[in-house]
C-alpha cells in the first residue's frame, strides 16, 4: 500500500502572492473597483444635483432672495388655498434628465454675474430685467412651455370649470400651436417695465386675454 503525503499548506501571505499573479483575479478586482467608484461618483453626483435644486439654493444670494423671491410670494403659485406650490426649480429646472443638464450647465453662467455684481443693486437688476426675462421667455417656448405643462397638461383641463373668456382662449390658442408662455409672460414675476400694459387688470397678461374682441352674442359691458 502507497502512501502520499499531503503537501504542505503554504501561508496565507504567500497564498494571496500567487492569487494576486493570476489575470483573472487582476481582472475581476479593477471591475468590483470600477463598480464601487462609479456608484460613489453617481451618488454624489446626484446628491449634488438635487442640493442645487432646492428653492433655498436658487435664493441663496440677495439678489434673488431681494427681487423675483419676493415677487413671486405675492403670487398664485407661492400661497393657495390649495397649499400646491410651485417652486423656483419646477418652473425653471426641466425634470427630464438631458434637459436638465443642459439647464445646469447653462445656468454657471449666472456665477459670472454673481462674481462680478452685475445684478446686486435693484437698479442694476431691473436695467437687466428684459435681457434675463427674454432669455428665460426664449428657453420655454423653445420646449413648448414643458415646465408649465408638468403641471397644468392641456389633455386634462376642464373648460367647463374655467371662465368662458379663458376657455375659449385656451381652446383657440391650442389649436393656433401657441404654448403658455406666448401669454403668461409675468405670472409669477414682475414684467419688465416697458411692457407693462395701462390698464391690464393682472400685469404680465397679454392685452388680448384680458381684453379680447368682443362678438355679437358677447353683451357689451
Amino acid at each position: 500500500m502507497t502512501t502520499h503525503d499531503t503537501p504542505p499548506r503554504l501561508p496565507l501571505k504567500d497564498r494571496l502572492r500567487a492569487l494576486l499573479k493570476k489575470r483573472w483575479f487582476i481582472g475581476l478586482g479593477g471591475l468590483l473597483v470600477a463598480f464601487a467608484a462609479g456608484i460613489v461618483f453617481w451618488g454624489g453626483f446626484n446628491t449634488a444635483m438635487e442640493w442645487t435644486n432646492r428653492e433655498a439654493f436658487c435664493i441663496g444670494c440677495h439678489e434673488m432672495e431681494n427681487n423675483v423671491y419676493q415677487e413671486y410670494r405675492n403670487t398664485i403659485h407661492h400661497s393657495n388655498r390649495t397649499g400646491v406650490r410651485a417652486t423656483c426649480p419646477d418652473c425653471h429646472v426641466p425634470k427630464e434628465w438631458v434637459p436638465k443638464i443642459i439647464r445646469k450647465v447653462q445656468a454657471s453662467k449666472e456665477l459670472w454675474g454673481k462674481l462680478v455684481g452685475s445684478i446686486d443693486t435693484p437698479e442694476k437688476f431691473e436695467a437687466e430685467r428684459m435681457r434675463l426675462a427674454q432669455n428665460e421667455w426664449r428657453r420655454m417656448k423653445a420646449n413648448n412651455s414643458q415646465e408649465c405643462r408638468n403641471c397644468h397638461h392641456y389633455d386634462f383641463m376642464d373648460y367647463a370649470e374655467q371662465n368662458r373668456r379663458g376657455a375659449a382662449m385656451h381652446q383657440k390658442g391650442f389649436a393656433d400651436g401657441m404654448t403658455c408662455i406666448d401669454c403668461h409672460k409675468g405670472i409669477a414675476h414682475n414684467l419688465p417695465s416697458v411692457m407693462q400694459h395701462v390698464g391690464a387688470e393682472r400685469p404680465g397678461i397679454a392685452p388680448e386675454i384680458m381684453h379680447p374682441p368682443r362678438t355679437g352674442a358677447e353683451p357689451a359691458h
